[in-house]
């Protein structure tokens, strides 16, 4: 510093002394200073004070000597203790140079900063408020300062600020948010304290609501939350916590829409607390804000539907995401199936139309991915934040179903989410069927695999899906309809109804054609797609059919009508070209039909043929039980149709017989002994009336080799009275009976014909196989 230099008013001694490096000189010339500037505040004499002020700002606390930068710090702060009450005129001169000197290299000279400040303030008090916002910035960079010194000073002037601000009702909070918002997503952990003290303190001013402005600062706090220092983590705790009251106490005037997004990424991390915290909050944001939560339900359903699954580690999490998701299915109505022109305004918002489809969050936010594929998360896991202008809520279901369609087709997926996904589906069928079933061609190949599934109960919740699709009358019209967006058309090979070729067999490879059998009950239009995919899957997939087919079949005739469903599948079978498969098909429906307590009305019903509809019934069913010689024979006895029965048994002796076909046989014998065909066995003692039932069991008998069959059977018919012995006197004196007639409506010979037919055709394939070399030749020699 130049000595010959005029610093007036500062006098040669106080110059001096401000340039000394020992403190104590310092002192006694900021004394002096402040003694000088007293007489000018005195004298009114503004120039002067001006004057000085800036000597000691200009020429020394900016100056390129450490000894001078303190001498100016203390000087600076004198003048501010002289100024008292009029320091708020001269605060921006005497501040900025002190917080330059925050960002010294020097520590003590940092501290010295420190002190000067906090003096600065002491003084000003509520005039220091203006200039909050470099306060605050200065502050938020000593919090983190590795010198402990200036730390603590930094905390003095903190706590002294803080005072000034709850004591105060002129905060300009709006100015102050954008900075907040930047420091919050600091990392230091040192800051973060810092930030998060001052939200409590705010927070707790009866005049200042913070929580206007919480969408911005919420992402931060939920970032905060994951850091490793378990007191700032209690601290942040703390504060959401007294957030989530407030919001529970002012509803009406919480931004729901603009902190959905925020939710719904935190509700993703791996992060426990942070999870538990978001799904927490999440759940009082579907509870309190209601349907205005809708649009963003493909984000919330992408964060809740994984948490369903998770195990006893993690039980809180999946508690409360199940709430969520309950609350969530709720806000669902039929309503919401109307077109979106006809519904009233609400008072509530929706996304814009071209921001239907939900967009990731950027780095910023720190959100995690999606909970499924990159590729889906990137496009699904939240929407952009609504307007707040009056528009309806529109339920979108695009997003929506691709979320449920995603998880469903995860195999990772846990078994409690693919049943919390097929009860939305169902829930929305049953709410929404008519948008619904825009997507239920996208939806149909999954719906269909999900029948492979290992859990019983995911099997059941998706035959419930499946059923209401085939049952709707939603689903009558032909063309579903267009979808929602461009990206949900997906193939319809597994839709595909087949038509019939030149030699009357299935035939898959057409989109147009056979709607509905010609003999088939008026249904649903895709119950008769459903029956023809179902067959596909059973073909394409045997274990499914010999570990889950009964199940499933039993399940259905449960949801839907049983009589449709054996109708429609013996239609289908009809015309299958795998006639092995068909042979297989059949005689698992057999076992259905003749054992499942579901189809106790179905048996009730073939029994009599009373009636045209169920003679239609017998003739649809022989004509595809046909593919398997022994089932024919067992629905004859079903029907009571022994003289057919006895026919048919006849004609066994031009069939090839073999182990599988003996094995049946074997099975229908336990079968005659088992309570369904108690009438049956019953009728034996009428012997005059029912010939054909007896010669037909001797002439199964005849069939079978020397077997644990043969002698089951054999007993039983060595129970058959002699007629004779039978006979009363009133009988004697009666008109004979004949036996009970076949039903005269039904051509038993053009039947057989039809039987013959059909095992011309399975002779011929297993020929052709034979001829190949691929054919066991499991023929026995009687």
């Amino acid at each position: 510093m130049n000595p010959e230099k005029d610093f007036a008013p500062l006098t040669p001694n106080i110059v001096r002394a401000l340039n000394d490096k020992l403190y104590e000189k310092r002192k006694v010339a900021a004394l002096e200073i402040e003694k000088l500037v007293r007489e000018f505040v005195a004298q009114n004499n503004t120039v002067q004070i001006k004057h000085v002020i800036q000597t000691l700002s200009q020429e020394f606390a900016l100056s390129q000597h450490p000894h001078s930068r303190k001498g100016g710090l203390i000087g600076l702060a004198a003048c501010s203790i002289a100024l008292g009450k009029d320091s708020g005129l001269y605060l921006k001169e005497l501040i900025e140079p002190v917080l330059t000197c925050f960002n010294d290299a020097d520590s003590r000279l940092r501290y010295y900063a420190c002190e000067a400040l906090y003096n600065i303030v002491k003084v000003a008090r509520g005039a220091v408020l203006p200039h909050f916002n470099v306060l605050f910035d200065g502050l938020s960079k000593l919090a983190a300062d590795p010198d402990p010194n200036v730390k603590s000073g930094s905390e003095l002037l903190d706590r002294l600020l803080k005072d000034i601000v709850t004591e105060s009702n002129k905060f300009d909070l709006v100015s102050f948010i954008p900075l907040l918002r930047e420091r919050i997503y600091s990392n230091n952990q040192y800051a973060r304290q810092f930030i998060i003290s001052w939200i409590l303190v705010l927070e707790s001013v009866p005049d200042i609501n913070l929580l206007d402005y919480l969408p911005e600062i919420l992402d931060g706090l939920f970032q905060i939350l994951g850091d490793n220092g378990k007191e700032i983590r209690k601290m942040c705790e703390v504060v959401l916590g007294e957030f989530l009251k407030e919001i529970k106490k002012n509803p009406s005037s919480v931004k729901f829409a603009e902190m959905a997004n925020i939710l719904v990424i935190h509700c993703q991390t791996t992060d426990d607390l942070i999870q538990l915290t978001a799904m927490c909050w999440m759940r009082e944001f579907i509870q309190l804000a209601g349907r205005v939560m809708l649009p963003y339900s493909s984000g919330i359903l992408t964060a809740v539907l994984p948490c369903l699954a998770y195990d006893d580690r993690k039980k809180s999490i999946k508690e409360v995401a199940n709430v969520c998701n309950q609350s969530l299915m709720k806000l669902v109505t039929p309503e919401d199936d109307e077109p979106d022109e006809l519904r009233p305004g609400q008072r509530q918002a929706e996304p814009a139309p071209d921001d239907a489809l939900p967009k990731q969050e950027g780095t910023a936010s720190g959100g995690p991915d999606g909970s499924c594929d990159s590729s889906f998360s990137s496009s699904i896991s939240v929407f952009t934040a609504a307007s707040t202008e009056r528009a309806p809520v529109t339920l979108h279901l695009d997003g929506i179903v691709q979320v449920l369609n995603c998880h469903l087709s995860d195999t990772a997926i846990g078994m409690m989410t693919r049943i919390a996904v097929l009860k939305w589906l169902y829930h929305l069928y049953i709410k929404t069927p008519r948008k619904m079933f825009r997507h239920t061609d996208s939806l149909f190949p999954i719906l269909l695999q999900t029948l492979s599934d290992e859990s019983d109960e995911v099997i059941l919740k998706d035959l419930e899906v499946l059923a209401e699709i085939a049952s709707s009358p939603a689903g009558q019209t032909d063309d579903p309809g267009p979808l929602d967006g461009p990206d949900l058309r997906a193939s319809h090979s597994e839709l595909q109804v087949p038509t019939l070729g030149r030699a009357g067999l299935l035939n898959t490879s057409g989109t147009k054609g056979l709607e509905c059998s010609p003999s088939t009950p008026t249904m649903n239009s895709y119950f008769y797609k459903f029956m023809i995919n179902l067959l596909k899957r059973f073909s394409s997939e045997r274990k499914l059919l010999e570990v889950r087919g009964p199940f499933i079949i039993r399940q259905l005739c449960l949801l839907l009508n049983a009589e449709n469903i054996f109708h429609s599948m013996a239609d289908i079978l009809l015309r299958e070209e795998d006639l092995k498969f068909a042979s297989t098909m059949v005689h698992a429906l057999n076992t259905i039909l003749l054992t499942s307590t579901e189809l106790f009305q179905l048996r009730n019903q073939l029994k009599d043929l009373k009636t045209l509809e169920s003679q239609n019934l017998f003739c649809c069913l022989y004509r595809s039980w046909c593919h398997n010689p022994v089932t024919t024979v067992s629905l004859c006895f079903l029907t009571q149709n022994y003289r057919h029965a006895y026919d048919l048994i006849q004609k066994f002796g031009d069939l090839e017989v073999t182990v599988d076909f003996l094995a049946e046989v074997d099975k229908l014998v336990q079968l005659i002994e088992c309570p369904i065909f108690t009438y049956l066995r019953l009728q034996l003692l009428d012997v005059k009336n029912n010939p054909y039932l007896i010669k037909a069991l001797y002439g199964l008998l005849m069939l079978l080799p020397q077997s644990s069959a043969f002698q089951l059977l054999s007993h039983r018919l060595q129970c058959v009275p002699n007629p004779e012995l039978l006979q009363t006197e009133d009988s004697l004196k009666a008109a004979p009976k004949s036996q009970k007639a076949d039903s005269p409506s039904i051509d038993y010979a053009e039947l057989l014909q039809h039987f013959e037919k059909v095992q011309n055709k399975h002779l011929e394939v297993r020929h052709q196989r034979s001829g190949r070399g691929d054919h066991l030749d499991r023929r026995v020699v009687l």
